[in-house]
């Protein structure tokens, strides 16, 4: 069983940079696809960002392009979120998630509990 641990989140105002961290244990991270999902009230969840195993493969939703960067640190069994330039429609809770697959698309099978981020205008 994979547990995930979201950290960072908190309240910046409009055109600020936040970075999301995400804690895994219990599982063989190196092997696993990564990825941060966000969701706000009212809407459905958001995929925002994806990495495979090894970092080389990424992928992003065009709301976050060029804005977000996701990276990873097999050693520290860590997934990052690099978040510029923030908008206030990028207030969402944020939620990381690993896919026991090399392949960065498909379902994911473990979820953390979400770390809120809030944009101020």
């Amino acid at each position: 069983q994979v547990q995930l641990v979201e950290s960072g989140g908190g309240l910046v105002q409009a055109g600020g940079s936040l970075k999301l961290s995400c804690a895994a244990s219990g599982g063989t991270f190196s092997t696993y696809a990564m990825g941060w999902f966000r969701r706000t009230p009212g809407k459905e969840r958001e995929s925002v960002a994806r990495i495979n195993y090894n970092g080389l493969t990424t992928s992003y939703s065009t709301s976050v392009k060029g804005r977000f960067t996701i990276s990873r640190d097999n050693a520290k069994n860590s997934v990052y979120l690099q978040m510029n330039s923030l908008k206030p429609e990028d207030t969402a809770v944020y939620y990381c998630a690993a896919r026991s697959d090399s392949d960065i698309f498909g379902g994911y099978d473990y979820w953390g509990q979400g770390t809120q981020v809030t944009v101020s205008s």
